[in-house]
């Protein structure tokens, strides 16, 4: 492979499970027929996680379940385990964090990262081919060849989202972000039924999206402490942004 085929990025946008999903490929398959496959192999995963757990779609498997039309032993078995991942975060949470909660069910913390995390597989076989997936801000990022660069992450200032507060080199894991910036309160405090005022974002860099995705989601909702569980937390990295603008590094970047 020549350098030019190395340094060369392909691109690719969808928008699946109603967010923008772009894809970022360089190396030896990038815009070839074996990376159009994978890519679309990615977005056929989202659109059938979008079919089971759409919290829009009356005709969910997670929407009959939450009205109770199914049990879910009814359901694909995939429900089960995004089920069983909230549980674990509400309990790693003490409450802040739940799936459930005013009597009804919304796995949609979780289901993202868990998505997009099942989505980047096709990729990761992709010889020698570099990607960063990214789906509503998170993502997914790999580095096939140490002698490349790596990804350069930026995080979105959440009072300013023309400026970036901080860029963050990746060459294998994830990065996701949970603020109100984009889509208002969408993440409350479990435990009081109220949005977090205390932080503006939580940026979490992992291993893998599951644990980016829960933990920045989790940390946001338990609020003021949310920076203190998240430095607890083994092998989590990230940058938290305080409502007053103060910036917090948590970990070691």
């Amino acid at each position: 492979m020549n350098t030019a085929t190395a340094g060369r990025v392909v691109r690719r946008v969808a928008h699946v499970m109603g967010m923008p999903v772009s894809l970022a490929l360089r190396g030896r398959h990038a815009g070839d027929l074996e990376s159009e496959s994978a890519w679309a192999e990615a977005m056929a995963t989202l659109r059938d996680v979008d079919r089971v757990f759409s919290t829009y779609r009356a005709d969910s498997f997670v929407s009959r379940l939450d009205r109770g039309l199914l049990d879910v032993v009814d359901c694909p078995l995939e429900v089960a385990e995004v089920l069983a991942l909230g549980e674990r975060a509400r309990l790693e949470t003490g409450g802040a964090f739940d799936v459930r909660r005013s009597g009804r069910l919304d796995p949609s913390g979780v289901v993202k990262g868990w998505a997009v995390e099942r989505a980047a597989r096709p990729l990761r076989h992709l010889a020698d081919t570099d990607f960063c997936l990214s789906a509503g801000g998170d993502l997914v990022c790999h580095v096939a060849d140490r002698t490349r660069a790596p990804w350069r992450i930026g995080i979105e200032d959440p009072h300013d989202p023309t400026r970036v507060v901080a860029v963050v080199p990746m060459r294998d894991g994830a990065v996701a972000t949970s603020g109100l910036a984009h889509r208002g309160g969408h993440v409350v405090d479990a435990r009081t039924g109220e949005v977090p005022r205390a932080l503006a974002s939580v940026t979490v860099v992992a291993a893998d999206l599951v644990t980016a995705d829960i933990d920045a989601t989790g940390a946001f909702a338990l609020g003021a402490d949310g920076p203190a569980w998240l430095a607890r937390r083994p092998g989590r990295t990230g940058l938290v942004v305080h409502a007053d603008g103060r910036r917090q590094p948590i970990g070691r970047g």
